[in-house]
């Protein structure tokens, strides 16, 4: 099976993460952009984490999840580290409770 592009660089391919949306080209997944955003990074800071990037990918990703948030949210909740695994002195560094 092919890739489906979804927008101009939002893409679904059956073969990478399972056809979770990515950004056309890479394996970068919305959902590491999107939590990447809500640590507070801010969108033109974003292509420092994930240099394969341009700015108008990272603004069309987060364009991509204001309209698909349910959809986005369910993989980033999928994807999270259960709070048990995670190891005391990580926690207190992250502040989770």
């Amino acid at each position: 099976m092919t890739a489906a592009p979804t927008s101009r660089y939002v893409t679904r391919n059956p073969d990478i993460l399972n056809g979770e949306p990515t950004i056309v080209g890479t394996r970068v997944s919305i959902r590491a952009i999107v939590s990447q955003w809500r640590l507070g990074t801010h969108a033109e800071e974003i292509p420092t984490q994930f240099p394969q990037l341009t700015l108008a990918q990272v603004f069309d990703a987060l364009s991509f999840y204001l309209d698909n948030q349910v959809e986005i949210n369910e993989y980033i909740e999928r994807n999270r580290i259960p709070e048990e695994l995670i190891h005391p002195v990580v926690r207190e560094a992250l502040q989770v409770k």
